[in-house]
């Protein structure tokens, strides 16, 4: 069976840009994104400085984390190896782009879709080799059947010492490297202050194709008031030379080149997060109630409360709409689901869940109303509860396996997530139950019980989002990801937002104030919820891994 394959011999490549042009013209690009780059690392320091070239591209792996999470199939592997992807189909959910451990995919700015190298298949399958093997001048790119003893690419791996990037990663790249360099492979190996040749490096304040670059501050400004960019010295670091003891440094790494990648999920998912939390967590305590007797079932706060969890999974519906780059193929996710996926298995898991506490909610609001006999009613509960809290537990969770899958954000494969996941949602969920409590008379037990569990869920969950600090992780990326989380960018998100507003207020207000101060505690909390989940979605996109 074929099996094709990339090999690459940077000592032969010259940073000439061939293959990144011709592939540009032969798939038909846009501006401002990449199937294929030549990163440029620099090392030394000046007079002894030399610059590095990297080919990079989609290594059609053979194990290819991006086919597994993709909820349409619109990213497939053909039978010769070949990871395509079909635009037609694909609902813009950015989820392989996440799974990729290499950043070879990109979003299309015409399209909306996903797009990355697809091998020149259309070219191979008319006996053509991929464009950026024929315009290499110095024949440093081959493309050919590994499992063909007799292709040039077999023979010369069989003789050549060749790597490849991330091989922990169990993904099977097939796009081989000879001489390849190790400042250029680790994307973790330069410093964080990098510069580019012919680029600004973008921030999390410029993820926007709209947005002007961010430039240092400067004085001077042009006849319309625009700050200009102060000006500086060619050829050293934008932030002056690196310093070490007072000495300038005699070794120095920096990236001069590279394709720089936008953040794809924003806001959208940590509000998610928190809606889908407090939907979830209320039917898991009504069904508690109604199935476990728990406390006693009351049909008024059974029907407002399922009413406000209902709201909320609008809410998640339509922020998950929202995010979706091509929305309005929302639908393929259900009529074509691919089923390895956990963003296709969540959307059934809350499609399901909907369906069943609403039916529920309406079968209890129709005996409340003497539409339907009680005595019927009373038969159908428990029913109804046994199989809404399964379902409501899974849509709560489920993201958990669901990050799982995006295995180019090492720092989200963790497995306390289900854990902690749930602790938030009893968390939010008991406070706004309570916050109902204000406006519907519920039952003694009830009460109590949601007094007691506000507290204490706020405190488990502490203790799990501080255990973070305890784990040993699996990777360089997803310890540079918890840092950038803890002590970078998101570090006032995640210490003043989702540990001090969050945790420490709420319970410093319930003990010292008690009952009064629910009501600001629980607010305190969904925020501070909200925080830290930012922080906890957005710092692992902020490292790179190209």
């Amino acid at each position: 069976m074929t099996n094709y394959g990339f090999l690459i011999d940077q000592s032969k490549c010259i940073g000439c840009h061939a293959c990144s042009t011709a592939c540009k013209s032969e798939n038909q690009v846009p501006l401002g994104v990449n199937r294929t780059w030549v990163k440029y690392v620099e090392t030394g320091a000046y007079p002894d400085v030399r610059r590095r070239f990297q080919v990079t591209r989609c290594n059609h792996c053979a194990n290819p984390p991006c086919v597994r999470i993709c909820p349409v199939t619109a990213m497939y592997q053909r039978d010769d190896g070949i990871v395509e992807f079909d635009p037609s189909i694909c609902i813009g959910c950015k989820s392989c782009m996440q799974a990729c451990p290499y950043d070879s995919i990109y979003l299309d700015p015409e399209t909306n879709t996903a797009a990355k190298c697809t091998f020149c298949a259309h070219r191979l399958d008319v006996g053509l080799e991929p464009a950026c093997v024929v315009v290499c001048p110095e024949h440093a790119i081959l493309a050919g059947d590994l499992n063909d003893p007799a292709s040039e690419i077999s023979r010369k791996l069989s003789t050549a010492q060749a790597t490849v990037r991330k091989p922990e990663q169990g993904t099977g790249p097939k796009l081989f490297y000879i001489n390849g360099n190790d400042w250029s492979l680790h994307p973790s190996a330069s410093p964080a202050g990098e510069t580019y040749v012919w680029a600004d490096k973008i921030t999390e304040q410029n993820t926007s194709p709209y947005e002007l670059p961010v430039f240092p501050a400067s004085t001077k400004t042009s006849k319309s008031g625009t700050p200009l960019r102060a000006s500086q010295e060619q050829g050293r670091p934008l932030n002056g030379p690196i310093q070490i003891g007072g000495r300038v440094a005699e070794q120095m790494v920096q990236t001069a080149y590279n394709a720089q990648h936008k953040i794809q999920w924003h806001w959208e998912l940590p509000s998610y997060l928190v809606t889908k939390n407090i939907a979830g967590g209320l039917f898991m305590l009504l069904s508690l109630g109604a199935g476990l007797g728990a406390f006693t079932f009351d049909s008024l706060t059974f029907l407002a409360a399922g009413f406000i969890a209902m709201i909320f999974m609008l809410l998640t519906v339509i922020l998950l709409i929202k995010d979706l780059s091509q929305p309005k193929r929302f639908l393929n996710i259900l009529l074509r689901p691919q089923w390895k996926s956990w963003v296709a298995r969540g959307a059934y898991i809350l499609v399901s869940f909907t369906a069943v506490a609403g039916l529920w909610w309406l079968i209890e609001g129709a005996a409340y109303m003497n539409w339907l006999s009680s005595d019927i009613a009373s038969l159908i509960r428990p029913v109804a509860a046994w199989l809404t809290f399964p379902l409501a537990l899974f849509a709560v969770i489920y993201t958990a396996f669901l990050l799982g899958q995006a295995e180019g954000r090492d720092m989200w494969q963790s497995n306390l997530l289900p854990f902690q996941l749930f602790a938030q949602s009893m968390m939010v969920a008991s406070g706004v139950f309570l916050i109902v409590n204000a406006f519907v008379s519920f039952p003694t037990d009830l009460h109590m019980l949601l007094v007691g569990l506000f507290p204490a869920s706020i405190a488990i969950n502490l203790l799990f989002t501080l255990a973070g600090r305890f784990n040993s992780f699996a990777s360089d990326v997803a310890m540079l990801g918890y840092r950038e989380m803890t002590h970078g960018k998101f570090r006032n998100h995640y210490w003043w937002g989702g540990i001090t507003l969050g945790h420490l207020i709420p319970l410093a207000l319930i003990f010292a104030f008690s009952a009064f101060a629910l009501p600001v505690a629980v607010v305190c909390a969904v925020v501070g919820l909200f925080f830290y989940e930012y922080a906890f979605v957005m710092a692992p996109q902020h490292i790179p891994n190209s």
